[in-house]
C-alpha cells in the first residue's frame, strides 16, 4: 500500500463488532485513542462518545462519525437449535446468503446462514424472494447445547477480516469506522486550534441516526460536520457515470445532498476552498437516497450550518465493503486542513 497511516489501528476498529445500541467494544477503542490526543472525554446517556479539544475562542465545532455497524439481534432458537433473526440496520437479503457469523451469546460463537443446494430447490423456493426472517442460522451444535449458550435478545454480527487488496482496503464494518479512523487521525494531528472542537463517536446511525440527533442538543455547536462513507457504485453492473455517485481513488467526497440533508452552500463551498487551496484530491457527492449524521444536527432543537465529508466506498452493507488508501488519506488530510483554518469568524448564514 503506498499511502500509509495507522492500518493496525483501522483494523482493530473495522473488525470490532458494535451493532446499534450494543457498542461498547468500538466504545473503548475510541476513549483509549482520545486519551492521548484531547483535552477531554465524556460519554452520555445514549453512549456517545466526545472527545473535546478546546480552543482559544469561544466558537465550536463538531465533527460526528457513527461507531455502530449493521447487524442482528435473535429473536427465536428453534428446538433443533437453529437461530431466527431481526436486522439491525439495512440489509439487502440476497447477500447473507452463505455468510459466516457470529452470534454473541454467553460466548461468542460462530454460525453460518445456510443456503438450500441448487440441486434440491424447488421452482418455489427458486422464485421466492430474499428475506431476513427467512434466515437461519446453524451453529454447528443440537437445540439442547444451543438453548443453554442462546437467548432472545443476543446479538449477531458478520464475521470477517480486514485485509489489503492492492492500494484498496477491503473487510466489514468500513461503514462507518474508516470515517471514525479519520476522526481519530485527525485529532492527533491537531494542537492549539482557534476553535474548541468536539470530535463525537456517535451510535445508532443504522437505526435512523439517534445517537447524532440527541448530541446535536448536547454540544451545540456553531457549525457541524458528519464523516460518513458514500457510494461508488463504479464497478461494470452500473450502467452509467451519473450512477455512480463517486469513484475509488478520485479523492475524498465533499458531499452536496443525500435523501436526509442538503448541506449549507457556504460550509461546502469553503471544504471545497481548503481541498484546492491545499491540493487535496477530492469530488462532489450527490448521494440520491441515503442519510447521515449530518442530518442529526437540524433538529427541532435548533438548525445548525451543517457540512459533511464522505469516503467513497463500494459494496455497502456487505462484509466486502472497499475503500481507497488514498481517498482515506484525503479525507483525513481536508478534515484536519479545514479545521486548523476553522477560526469562528466565517461567515455560514444564508
Amino acid at each position: 500500500m503506498s499511502v500509509e497511516f495507522d492500518y493496525d489501528l483501522l483494523c482493530e476498529l473495522t473488525e470490532a463488532r458494535g451493532v446499534p445500541g450494543y457498542e461498547d467494544r468500538v466504545r473503548e477503542i475510541v476513549r483509549r485513542e482520545f486519551a492521548d490526543s484531547v483535552d477531554r472525554v465524556r460519554t452520555d446517556a445514549m453512549g456517545n462518545v466526545v472527545g473535546t479539544i478546546e480552543g482559544r475562542t469561544d466558537a465550536a465545532v463538531a465533527v460526528a462519525a457513527h461507531m455502530d455497524e449493521i447487524g442482528f439481534m435473535v429473536r427465536h432458537v428453534t428446538d433443533e437449535g437453529f437461530v431466527q433473526v431481526d436486522a439491525l440496520g439495512g440489509f439487502d437479503p440476497r447477500v447473507l446468503r452463505a455468510q459466516r457469523v457470529t452470534v454473541h451469546g454467553t460466548e461468542d460463537l460462530t454460525g453460518v446462514i445456510g443456503s438450500v443446494p441448487p440441486h434440491t430447490l424447488t421452482d418455489e423456493q427458486r422464485e421466492a424472494d430474499d428475506a431476513v426472517s427467512d434466515v437461519f442460522i446453524d451453529l454447528g451444535r443440537d437445540g439442547d447445547a444451543v438453548a443453554e449458550l442462546v437467548s432472545v435478545g443476543d446479538l449477531v454480527t458478520l464475521e470477517q477480516t480486514t485485509t489489503r487488496m492492492g492500494d484498496r482496503v477491503t473487510g466489514k464494518a468500513l461503514d462507518d469506522r474508516v470515517c471514525l479512523f479519520a476522526a481519530l487521525e485527525a485529532a492527533r494531528r491537531i494542537d492549539d486550534p482557534d476553535v474548541t472542537i468536539h470530535i463525537a463517536a456517535t451510535v445508532q446511525e443504522e437505526v435512523g441516526l439517534r445517537g447524532a440527533q440527541a448530541l446535536g442538543v448536547d454540544i451545540d455547536p456553531d457549525l457541524a460536520i458528519a464523516l460518513d462513507v458514500t457510494v461508488a457504485n463504479d464497478v461494470p453492473q452500473i450502467g452509467t457515470d451519473a450512477d455512480a455517485v463517486t469513484a475509488l481513488g478520485e479523492g475524498t467526497a465533499i458531499k452536496l445532498k443525500d435523501s436526509s440533508v442538503i448541506t449549507s452552500p457556504k460550509v461546502h463551498r469553503r471544504l471545497t476552498a481548503v481541498a484546492e487551496s491545499n491540493d487535496i484530491d477530492h469530488q462532489h457527492e450527490v448521494l440520491p437516497s441515503g442519510g447521515t449524521d449530518t442530518a442529526g444536527f437540524q433538529n427541532s432543537h435548533g438548525a445548525k450550518p451543517v457540512g459533511a465529508v464522505s469516503i467513497p466506498t463500494r459494496y455497502l452493507h456487505t462484509v466486502t465493503e472497499t475503500a481507497d488508501a488514498g481517498d482515506i488519506s484525503a479525507t483525513i488530510d481536508l478534515l484536519t486542513a479545514f479545521l486548523e483554518s476553522e477560526t469562528g469568524e466565517h461567515d455560514y448564514t444564508l
